[in-house]
This record gives C-alpha cells, sequence and structure tokens, in this order.
C-alpha cells in the first residue's frame, strides 16, 4: 500500500513515516523545507534501514502534485503539511488560510481525479476552541479561537462537504493534542524555526543554552498554579495513531473525528518541573502577559479512538521529557550541526 505523505519531513511527519516504514509501507514523501530539513531524510533511512520516496515540491504547485499523482499509484494520503503556530497565525492569518485551505484543496481534487479515496487529516484540538468544561469529546460545538485552529476548522467542514458529495471517501480527522517528545534514537525531534513557538522545544533550547530563559505566558489562569493545562502526547504515539486510522479507512467508509491525546491534563510548570528532574539542574523562567488565542485548560477524551481505532496512548510525562531531551541535547543545533554522523541517500 503506497501512501503519500505531505509534510512527511516535518516534526510529526517524520516520525509517522518511521513507523509507517516500520509497518510495511510503502512511503512517498513530499515536503518544501519551509518548516524542516533535508537531513530527516538520511535519519529516517537510518533508523528504518528502508528505501522511500520522496519529491521536493510544494503542495500549493497544482501541477507539480499533478506530476507526483501521475507518477505513483497512490491508494491513501496522510496530509500534515500546513502553517502550525497560533501566535504567527494571529499576526498574519491572510497566509495561514491561504496555505492550510488552498493546498487542502490541491490535495483533494487530485485524489478525485485519481480516484483515491483515503484520507487522513492532520487536525487539532484548537477547533474545540475555550470550552467551558473537559475533558474534551468530539461531539461538542468546535469554536476555534485564532486563525490556525479555524483554518482546521474550515478544512474539516470541507472535508464533510467531500464526503456528502462522494460516500466512497474514507476520512479520518485527527485532532491532536499537544505532541511533544521524539524518536528514541534521538536521530529525529522537533526542530522549530527561530524562537520556538510550543512549551517543550522552547524549555529544552533554554537548557541547551540556545536561548536565556523560558518565557512563560500567563500564570493568571483558573488552574491550581495559575499556569495553562494542556494534554502532553509523546510524538511516536501520536505517529502510530495515523497508522490505525489508514486501517479503519480502509475497512470502511465515512467521516469521523478523532481526539489523539492521552486524557491527562499537565501544568505549564509541571512540565517544567519533570524537564528539571529529567536533565538535573534548574531552568530559568519568567513570566509574561497571556498570547492572544491562548485558553487556560485543554485535554482530550481519546475513549472515541481507543475503542473505534483499537489505539491509545502508552508513553508517560516523564519519558516524553527525557526522549525530547535526548534528542535536543544530542543535536543542539538542530539538524543544522549534531554530533550524529549523516548518512548518504
Amino acid at each position: 500500500m503506497k501512501i503519500l505523505v505531505t509534510g512527511g519531513a516535518g516534526y510529526i511527519g517524520s516520525h509517522t513515516c518511521v513507523e509507517l516504514l516500520n509497518s510495511g509501507y510503502d512511503v512517498i514523501i513530499v515536503d518544501n523545507f519551509s518548516n524542516s530539513h533535508p537531513k530527516v531524510l538520511n535519519r529516517i533511512e537510518t533508523i528504518t534501514g528502508k528505501p522511500f520516496k520522496f519529491y521536493h515540491s510544494d503542495i500549493l504547485n497544482e501541477k507539480e502534485m499533478r506530476f507526483i499523482f501521475l507518477n505513483e499509484q497512490v491508494d491513501a494520503v496522510i496530509h500534515f503539511a500546513g502553517l502550525k503556530a497560533v501566535g504567527e497565525s494571529v499576526e498574519n492569518p491572510i497566509s495561514y488560510y491561504h496555505n492550510n485551505l488552498m493546498s487542502t484543496i490541491v490535495l483533494l481534487k487530485l485524489m478525485k481525479d485519481f480516484n483515491v479515496t483515503n484520507f487522513v487529516f492532520s487536525s487539532s484540538a484548537t477547533v474545540y476552541g475555550d470550552q467551558q468544561t473537559v475533558p474534551l469529546k468530539e461531539k461538542l460545538p468546535l469554536q476555534a479561537t485564532n486563525p490556525y485552529g479555524r483554518s482546521k476548522l474550515m478544512i474539516e467542514e470541507m472535508l464533510g462537504d467531500v464526503h456528502i458529495s462522494n460516500p466512497e471517501m474514507s476520512i479520518a480527522l485527527l485532532r491532536y493534542f499537544n505532541p511533544i517528545g521524539a524518536h528514541e534514537s534521538g536521530l529525529i525531534g522537533e526542530n522549530p524555526n527561530g524562537t520556538p513557538n510550543n512549551l517543550v522545544p522552547y524549555i529544552t533550547q533554554v537548557a541547551v543554552g540556545k536561548l536565556d530563559y523560558l518565557k512563560i505566558f500567563g500564570a493568571d489562569y483558573s488552574t491550581l498554579d495559575g499556569t495553562g493545562i494542556r494534554d502532553y502526547i509523546h510524538v511516536v504515539d501520536l505517529a502510530l495513531g495515523h497508522i490505525k486510522a489508514l486501517e479503519r479507512n480502509s475497512q470502511q467508509n465515512g467521516i469521523e473525528a478523532y481526539n489523539l491525546g492521552t486524557g491527562n491534563g499537565s501544568s505549564v510548570l509541571e512540565m517544567l518541573n519533570t524537564f528539571i528532574q529529567v536533565i538535573g539542574r534548574d531552568i530559568p523562567y519568567k513570566i509574561k502577559d497571556r498570547r492572544s488565542g491562548d485558553i487556560a485548560v485543554s485535554y482530550a477524551d481519546p475513549s472515541k479512538a481507543n475503542q473505534l481505532l483499537n489505539w491509545k496512548a502508552s508513553r508517560d510525562v516523564l519519558s516524553m521529557c527525557e526522549d525530547s531531551w535526548r534528542w535536543q541535547s544530542m543535536n543542539p543545533n538542530g539538524y543544522e550541526q549534531s554530533k550524529n554522523i549523516e548518512v548518504s541517500k
């Protein structure tokens, strides 16, 4: 079975490609390296010992994407590619709507033309917005509070219309909570451009000396310690969820949304203290004002994915932090300079 993975050199995409290859799938990666690095490809092959196809293309380019569909017998698509920072989306909403919506439209047009009906979409828990109750269930009314989340919500609605027009489509909407961690080898991990937008790479970059201190955005939320609470999930557990979604899509038609999370929430200060335990020294931080678009508490009810996908997150917060730190300490400057020996592809 050939799986086209858009954004397959990115953080979640690369880990998913590893798990796909290890599970015996044929993988075709498409990436433009806007938020990833070419060295990831060598690392995926080193980890798995298996070959895969790669196309350096932007999925907004319909001509290039059509060439790929013409030359590869694509059986299913996992769509990761997209802009993904909440704060940046507030500052530049037009870019987010254009990139995230139009790239998906290009993919769906080509899938229709080539009769590809198995589609796994990288959605987000941000589609829930600021709910009055937790844990978050898939049937809650959706109300994204920032352009990034609204772009994901718009795509989910668009996919619902696509399924109505073609009931043969099998679509999984995977609503991620907060992926962290890295492959246990330390060869691939989260490598954000510039200053990280997410908590864990921010912590690890402070710990490795790239940044002076951690900025904690908001310590006046209605939580036990005043800091925001999120559901952190190991990126490998998340990757395995995509394989389970592919399998279910192959067995039946329809469109379903699934929460991929642990069902447990951890505050920013709790995560910081776990990293201090892992690293063995203090990590300096400063409290800053809340960021626009952020919410106080978000964690999943993952029971639907547990039951229908036969999937469950198995790695705990401590192992997530240990794997994140292994990646960062082995690769202090990300993929630009690292202690790892590169293997030619």
